[in-house]
């Protein structure tokens, strides 16, 4: 409050407290101190922690890992970073932990022994990622550029007063600024039909049904030990969540004396449930093809080359649709990486040579462009697989587009192919851990991990159609990408690959189905493919609420929306109008409003910024978080929205002595 009374008036509001909003402070502090300017006032407010934010909160378990390794986290931009304010100063993660370990204290009592354990490659917990952004916004609230109050609270609405903004949680607080920046990250989304009915019927028959969401909010000692249980996604929250269920509740993993390919054995405590899992493709995310020392193994296209890129890149604008003319390039590349793989273990697999096969393939890929209207399911390269199994005369070592999407190619299987199918699986896993170099499947992988993100740059950029961006790389394209090239790390798929060996993880199959049995007041799941049918009286999400803006349940975003202050960002072209997953805001780049919210008719706030995944429509790249030594969107979104903020403030300064002199 002011000495008046009135609601005092800061610089700018950030809402949402994750390491977007420490980067922000971070940029404000650097900007201001290099500018000899007088500090800038913050109000940082998060719903669950301010500094590590939701997905990184610090209350959560130890058995909750990092998607990416230690040496890929930092909050402070290099020379890498395309922006025009100062580098940043101060610790990456991996220098953070050398810090505390070598100090050997903390406030937080167990963050030294975790941080002892770390190294460049590993995949730290997310609680010590949070106590890293944690350490390192009062590290920056303490240099002098920035005066920094971190508020745990809601925010429900965003009000106008003039030329400022007020900010309104839900206790009744408010708070007036220059700026408001939206930095929410991952906003969750409303329950759809099908989780409004799986909650009713756990109510009705006194069932257990754990929504989908973040894992860290959930109530997983709730799950009964001993008992099926029913897990819908397999996904990377599944790989945590199996975890917290054994690991998590006493149950270890052993080597396996003498397998060559790193085999763990699982001892039960016995309090574990016995899990019964199911997808749409009905197996588990690849392993990231790391070698486990921050190190990893490259891929040079031959057939998506770049310069194939660059020469659609210059295509006109929305006239390339992904499924028909890039989709079939990259499918053959990706099997040219099975081929070349293939071929390096066992020479002379390749009928003809790799030459003659990288041809072979560039041909199919043609063909399949050329005959987009045989598909029978989207994405379905059929001369592309047909070239890949001409090519390898072994069966057992031939390699499908289809299986990617469809393990058994669509067709029914018996309950013993499945499980051969399954056994095929968990071998071709550890064949990939323990030879990420050489693997088949993992150099599938690493091709998907380079070309992923130029095909994505190209939807950035405006060269596909509308259509086809939202009907393709929003429908499938990405997350076939997530499902070869995010995987968990190495140490938690030989965990659950031990727990399918040991019958506590169990795969129901593809296109399996989740109804409510009313005669016997339970959850049913049934594979269509498989012919598996599993009851049981839990249920749980093992898949997050993904944050799709159109069906969002952050209280600011809806309300912004449905008054008509914000608009879900739209492509369109000659076929049509196409609403994408974001929220719409100015691109970075602009001159004139960059970063502004845009409302239902298209006019920008310049005093209401959006970072990150709310608008990653307009923000490519924005998602993925910063890393040394790698260009970063975020921390380049950060900067400008910085640059803005004290731009702001400086206006509305001069404005005032302006107004002052007039009098």
């Amino acid at each position: 409050m002011a000495p008046d009374g009135s609601i005092e008036i800061v610089d700018v509001v950030i809402v949402g407290g994750g390491p977007r909003a420490v980067a922000t402070v971070e940029r404000l502090d650097a900007r201001a101190r290099a500018a000899g300017v007088a500090p800038v006032s913050v109000v940082v407010i998060d719903a669950v922690e301010v500094g590590a934010g939701a997905t990184w909160r610090t209350d959560q378990t130890a058995q909750f890992l990092n998607n990416t390794t230690s040496d890929a986290t930092t909050i402070y931009p290099d020379a890498s970073t395309p922006m025009d304010g100062p580098l940043g100063d101060g610790p990456t993660f991996v220098e953070w932990v050398e810090q505390v370990s070598a100090r050997g204290a903390h406030e937080v009592s167990w963050a030294v022994e975790e941080a002892r354990g770390i190294t460049p490659g590993a995949f730290p917990t997310r609680r010590l990622q949070g106590v890293y952004y944690n350490d390192q916004l009062a590290r920056v609230a303490g240099r002098g550029g920035t005066r920094v109050t971190p508020v745990l609270g809601s925010v429900i609405e965003l009000e106008r007063d003039d030329d400022l903004r007020i900010v309104v949680l839900a206790d009744g607080r408010r708070f007036r600024a220059r700026t408001v920046v939206l930095a929410q990250g991952m906003v969750q989304a409303l329950a759809p039909a099908s989780v409004r009915m799986f909650s009713a019927a756990a109510e009705d028959h006194g069932l257990l049904y754990i929504e989908p969401g973040m894992p860290a909010e959930k109530p997983w000692h709730l799950v009964p030990a001993g008992e099926p249980v029913i897990a819908q996604g397999l996904g990377a929250n599944f790989f945590d969540v199996v975890a917290e269920l054994t690991a998590g509740r006493g149950g270890h993993f052993e080597p396996v004396a003498d397998d060559p390919q790193g085999r763990l054995r699982y001892v039960p405590s016995g309090a574990e449930p016995i899990v019964h899992a199911a997808s749409r493709r009905g197996v588990p995310y690849r392993s990231k093809g790391d070698l486990g020392d921050g190190s990893a193994v490259g891929y040079t296209p031959s057939i998506a080359t770049p310069e194939w890129f660059d020469e659609v890149q210059s295509a006109a604008s929305h006239s390339v649709d992904f499924a028909d003319e890039i989709w079939p390039t990259i499918a053959a590349e990706l099997g040219f990486a099975w081929l070349q793989a293939i071929e390096a273990r066992h020479p002379g697999a390749v009928r003809g040579g790799l030459d003659s096969a990288r041809e072979a393939l560039a041909r199919a890929a043609a063909d399949d462009a050329a005959s987009a209207g045989d598909r029978t399911w989207a994405g379905a390269v059929p001369r592309t697989d047909a070239a890949l199994a001409a090519l390898v005369a072994d069966p057992g070592l031939r390699f499908r587009i289809e299986e990617l999407r469809r393990p058994t190619l669509g067709r029914a299987v018996a309950s013993g192919a499945w499980d051969a199918l399954v056994s095929k699986l968990v071998d071709d896993e550890l064949d990939s851990l323990s030879d990420p170099a050489g693997s088949p499947r993992q150099a599938v992988n690493r091709a998907m991990g380079t070309l992923g993100g130029r095909a994505s740059r190209l939807a950035a950029q405006g060269v596909l159609t509308a259509e086809s961006q939202v009907r393709d790389v929003q429908g499938w394209f990405n997350a076939d990408g997530l499902f070869l090239a995010s995987g968990p790390p190495a140490s938690r798929v030989r965990e659950v690959l031990a727990l399918i060996e040991a019958g506590v993880v169990r795969l129901i199959g593809p296109d399996t189905w989740i109804t409510v049995d009313e005669l016997t007041g339970a959850f049913r799941a049934r594979s269509t493919i498989t012919g598996r049918d599993v009851s049981a009286r839990a249920l749980i999400e093992t898949r997050m609420s993904k944050g799709k803006v159109p069906n969002t349940s952050d209280p600011l975003l809806r309300a912004l929306i449905d008054r008509g202050d914000a608009r879900i960002h739209t492509l369109q072209d000659a076929s049509g109008t196409f609403e994408t997953e974001s929220v719409e805001a100015v691109p970075r780049q602009d001159a004139e409003h960059p970063l502004s919210l845009v409302d239902a008719v298209g006019r920008p706030d310049p005093r209401v910024l959006v970072l990150g995944i709310p608008a990653s429509s307009t923000q490519p790249g924005s998602a993925i978080g910063a890393a040394p030594g790698v260009p970063s969107p975020l921390l380049a979104g950060a900067d400008r929205a910085a640059a803005v903020i004290l731009g702001r403030r400086a206006e509305d300064h001069a404005g005032r002595v302006l107004a002052e002199f007039a009098r």
